[in-house]
């Protein structure tokens, strides 16, 4: 009898994980990854619809729901056996919070108790790309409601491990403790507290340790080589620029590269804007100066940025500027800005872009 049982079981949740939405236990419904009530940003791997595959920091998915509880299905590639992806959740107006997978497959209950009513929830990758990719699966709710629109403006935001959100948070865990990732959140990091202050889309093309010529950590690419892909390491699959046109890019490299030829750096630097360029026709690209840079390597790169905008200015493309910020932000671990500094990064660069765009 109990082996009829459990066959039975194991029959009943086969067919419920095959269905677009099947009844389960609580009054919850199981919704695919392919809804369309699911709305996906970043860069993101489609190939299997059922299971949106992520690896870039920031990359966020937005549902709305009725019901008091909801549920979260994702699997972690958990790399080398060990690393696992922290995810900020953002329910409703209320404060976001971390919450990290335990393992290959994780069923995360994100929310219950609430009202019941309809609600928003958010879920950002917020380790990035070095610490492997996460499934997304399915969300299981009362009733999958359809999403409101978007905002209309978009940002990219370019850059290592600082724009990524690296080195940021220590609600968890202090620096030098526990996992170098342990500290990472991006949801948090300036690029999208910049997009929500200006009510923008956020895309972070991010990847620790990277450069423009040369990046830190033996990584064995530059940010110009991989810059057209999915997952911003080495992968092969190329990202489709026609799925996010952003109003503005922001360019912040230069930490991991350090003092270099200074030919070699800005002509890179200038093939690299035009490349954007093509991609995005009608974007404003500002060059950014690097907020965790010491006064010897930011007055370098604050040189080698002010050449570059004034050159490709020159050469006709009048949307390409510079930014420099107003001081150092290093309070964070390994000298990356902790929260509350990209908490005022983010403040100097909204202002700089509502200027821009006369947002």
């Amino acid at each position: 009898m109990k082996y009829i049982t459990g066959l039975l079981f194991t029959v009943l949740l086969h067919i419920s994980l095959n269905t677009n939405a099947a009844v389960l236990n609580n009054d919850l419904k199981l919704y695919r990854a392919n809804n369309s009530y699911i709305q996906y940003v970043g860069r993101i791997d489609f190939s299997n619809p059922l299971k949106p595959r992520m690896w870039s920091p920031g990359v966020y998915i937005k549902v709305r729901f009725k019901g008091k509880k909801c549920d979260l299905l994702i699997n972690d590639e958990a790399l080398y056996g060990k690393n696992l992806n922290y995810l900020e959740i953002a329910v409703d107006n209320n404060t976001p919070y971390r919450v990290q997978t335990t393992g290959k497959t994780n069923v995360i209950t994100v929310a219950e108790e609430l009202s019941d009513g309809e609600h928003t929830i958010v879920i950002c990758k917020d380790t990035e790309s070095n610490i492997g990719y996460i499934d997304f699966v399915g969300i299981r709710c009362q009733e999958l409601l359809p999403s409101l629109p978007q905002p209309t403006r978009k940002i990219e935001y370019i850059g290592d491990s600082m724009t990524s959100g690296a080195g940021m948070d220590q609600s968890i865990m202090p620096c030098g403790k526990g996992e170098w990732y342990d500290q990472h959140n991006a949801y948090m990091s300036y690029g999208p507290r910049t997009s929500r202050s200006l009510n923008a889309q956020w895309q972070l093309t991010a990847v620790a340790g990277i450069g423009l010529v040369h990046s830190c950590c033996n990584m064995d690419v530059e940010m110009p080589a991989v810059f057209d892909k999915v997952y911003l390491r080495n992968d092969s699959l190329a990202w489709d620029f026609k799925r996010y046109q952003p109003d503005v890019v922001t360019v912040c490299l230069g930490q991991n590269d350090g003092e270099q030829d200074s030919l070699l750096y800005c002509d890179t630097y200038i093939k690299f804007i035009k490349t954007i360029r093509q991609k995005y026709p009608a974007a404003d690209i500002v060059c950014l100066s690097s907020p965790m840079a010491d006064e010897k390597l930011s007055a370098v790169l604050q040189r080698y940025i002010t050449a570059i905008a004034a050159e490709a200015n020159a050469n006709g493309d009048k949307k390409v500027s510079k930014y420099v910020f107003s001081r150092r932000y290093y309070q964070g671990c390994g000298g990356h800005p902790d929260m509350k500094e990209h908490e005022f990064i983010a403040e100097e660069l909204t202002a700089y872009i509502k200027q821009l765009k006369g947002w």
